[in-house]
């Protein structure tokens, strides 16, 4: 007979030993996973525990790199760096933020504008991210932020460097930096790599040429601190690398002198090495303050810069725009000699005008200049003697001497202010303004009015190269020692005409192309560009230099800004009885020494009425500073040859 209670004992104790076996099974699964998980946490994610928990220990900085230096020829720097004391926040180590800015209101006196921009700036960035508080501290007020740093978490007082300019007079040349914009980001890739608060980056001139080789690599420091974010100690610091110096090849002391005697109007000088196209000094007026871009620049500053009639923010030397006037008389009787449209003792008389389909064109002297060859039309810039030789040139030869010379065309590279200017001709006019050219055009041109626009570096190159001799230059601002001089190249090649050129020769920073066709013609050009400075008659006679060894040969112009009306020619009106925004913008293009020719000029100043009073007068204090400067020049040179 069965026993059922034997049966249900040996069925509970199979029950019991299955839920055993199950307990045991999940107990060894949970033990084997707890075990698992300290070995995974041990041993392969050890690193990243390690790393977060140093990240609670060790703070670590970016530092901005230090900026390159740019010096003067003479090695003077232009462009340097200071220690700057910067207070920088990082949101997501600071649990109250308004407290925060409540501490800093009483402790640096920060304005409930610059906390409100600072939360918009906050909101749109990551919380990790750096946000400047302050860029430009006093030693004062960054030892008192330090010695509350226990109270402000978050809060990280840096000793960084800032680029500061030594004065004014080649502001726009160097150009200035200033923080980094979304705008520097999309354009400059090699910034997207350097994620350091407050760096900054060129904006203009050759802080932004050389932005990529002078900016540096960042740095940055690493220190250990308490619970409470306050630093125990410095653990590490790297302090990146310098960028690269550059040097330049202008002269530091030309650029404050031409500075001072260009204040208070709107001009422009620059002067060049008529052989290896260094530019001794480039200056635009009036000048503006380039440091006060580097921390920011306020409203009121920035606004008065940009309503500023006479624009101090633009490089008129590079930028400006002008009808080169009479200095182009010199490449229009050049180019009808290259042309054999005219022989220099060809006559024109000039009575004060000529008329053709029934327009007037005018000589600048009312009642004319009488008879006229080509020298004397240029030493007395007659213009009836250039309407002449225009309308038998034509706009086209014309258009292609001048391009030759320089005109028409950007002088240094990759400058980004920089403007090419207009040379107009047929073809020119057909595609940009979509009309014929007309006979009328051509003699505005000959005198460099109408669709003419130049700048003032371009007249410079234009006159260097007549100067030498017509042979075409480089233009250079960074110096570099390895160039060679077209001076060296045409002394050996005229004392030994049938010789091999020498190898320290054969690489140069010129090209041996002439742009002539008869070297002659350039010869007469600069003859009579010496009578209009040194004989009585000529338009800049009265700035005339008479020591040998500062005489120089020159061009005046001027470039009209609003045509002249019948009445005030017959009222015979004068430049300055008119309107400033109405004068005529004065230039002066000149070599010198006529003897020994080593550089060449052009001055402008815009509404100065003719260059006769306002630009040649400028030139002569100029180019006899220039030329006092010269030997000092020439022994720096020899210096560097010999340490080459």
């Amino acid at each position: 007979m069965f026993n059922s209670g034997s049966g249900n004992t040996v069925i509970k104790s199979k029950l019991i030993s299955r839920r055993m076996f199950l307990l045991t099974t999940a107990k060894a699964i949970v033990v084997v996973g707890v075990l698992g998980r300290l070995i995974s946490l041990q041993i392969n994610e050890s690193k990243k525990y390690k790393t977060l928990s140093d990240k609670n220990r060790f703070r670590e900085w970016k530092l901005a790199p230090e900026r390159g230096v740019i010096s003067d020829y003479f090695n003077r720097e232009m462009a340097s760096n200071r220690q700057v004391y910067q207070i920088h926040l990082i949101p997501e180590n600071t649990q109250n933020i308004e407290e925060i800015f409540f501490r800093l209101k009483s402790i640096l006196n920060i304005t409930d504008k610059k906390i409100f921009y600072l939360r918009k700036k906050i909101a749109k960035q990551k919380p990790w991210e750096p946000v400047i508080i302050s860029d430009n501290l006093n030693w004062s007020e960054f030892s008192r932020v330090n010695l509350f740093l226990h109270e402000l978490q978050g809060i990280e007082p840096i000793v960084s460097v800032a680029r500061v300019y030594k004065d004014n007079s080649s502001a726009h040349i160097l150009g200035y930096v200033s923080q980094v914009s979304a705008k520097d980001l999309k354009e400059k890739e090699y910034l997207q790599e350097m994620a350091v608060p407050g760096i900054a980056v060129g904006k203009t001139g050759l802080e932004k040429r050389l932005d990529k080789e002078i900016i540096g690599t960042v740095g940055f420091q690493r220190y250990e601190v308490n619970a409470y974010g306050k630093r125990i100690k410095q653990i590490q610091v790297d302090q990146g690398q310098s960028g690269s110096n550059f040097k330049t090849t202008l002269d530091l002391d030309l650029q404050q002198y031409t500075t001072e005697i260009l204040e208070g109007k709107a001009a422009s000088v620059c002067v060049m090495d008529i052989y290896n196209g260094d530019i001794v000094t480039m200056v635009s007026s009036p000048v503006y303050d380039p440091n006060k871009f580097v921390h920011g620049i306020d409203k009121a500053t920035w606004k008065n810069l940009i309503n500023n009639e006479k624009k101090p923010l633009t490089n008129k030397a590079i930028s400006g725009l002008y009808p080169p006037g009479s200095t182009i008389k010199t490449i229009v009787a050049l180019s009808a000699l290259e042309n054999k449209i005219v022989r220099p003792l060809k006559a024109v008389k000039c009575t004060g005008k000529i008329e053709m389909f029934g327009e007037k064109f005018h000589c600048w002297k009312k009642k004319g200049h009488g008879v006229v060859n080509m020298r004397s039309a240029i030493k007395r810039s007659c213009d009836v003697y250039f309407y002449e030789i225009a309308r038998r040139l034509g706009v086209d030869r014309l258009s292609e001497t001048a391009k030759k010379f320089g005109l028409g065309k950007k002088v240094l590279n990759n400058f980004s202010e920089e403007r090419s200017g207009v040379v107009p001709n047929t073809k020119w006019k057909k595609k940009f303004i979509g009309q014929n050219w007309y006979l009328g055009e051509t003699l505005h041109s000959g005198i460099g009015q109408g669709y003419f626009q130049s700048t003032p570096i371009q007249l410079c190159l234009m006159t260097a190269q007549i100067a030498n001799g017509g042979f075409k230059i480089k233009p250079r601002i960074l110096f570099d020692k390895n160039k060679n001089n077209l001076k060296d190249y045409l002394k050996f090649k005229n004392e030994n005409p049938n010789q091999p050129l020498p190898e320290d020769l054969l690489v140069s920073n010129f090209d041996l192309e002439p742009l002539f066709k008869n070297q002659e013609n350039i010869k007469i050009i600069k003859d009579a560009m010496y009578s209009s400075s040194n004989e009585p008659g000529g338009t800049s006679y009265s700035s005339r230099l008479e020591d040998k060894k500062f005489t120089f040969a020159g061009k005046t112009g001027s470039s009209q800004i609003k045509r002249f009306t019948e009445a005030q020619r017959e009222a015979e009106v004068k430049q300055s009885d008119l309107e400033y925004k109405n004068r005529d913008h004065a230039l002066f293009v000149a070599y010198a020494p006529v003897s020994d020719p080593k550089y060449a000029i052009s001055v402008v100043v815009e509404h100065g009425g003719s260059g006769s009073k306002s630009a040649a007068p400028i030139a002569k204090k100029v180019i006899k500073k220039v030329l006092e400067r010269h030997s000092l020049r020439q022994s720096s040179n020899q210096l560097i040859g010999e340490s080459i």
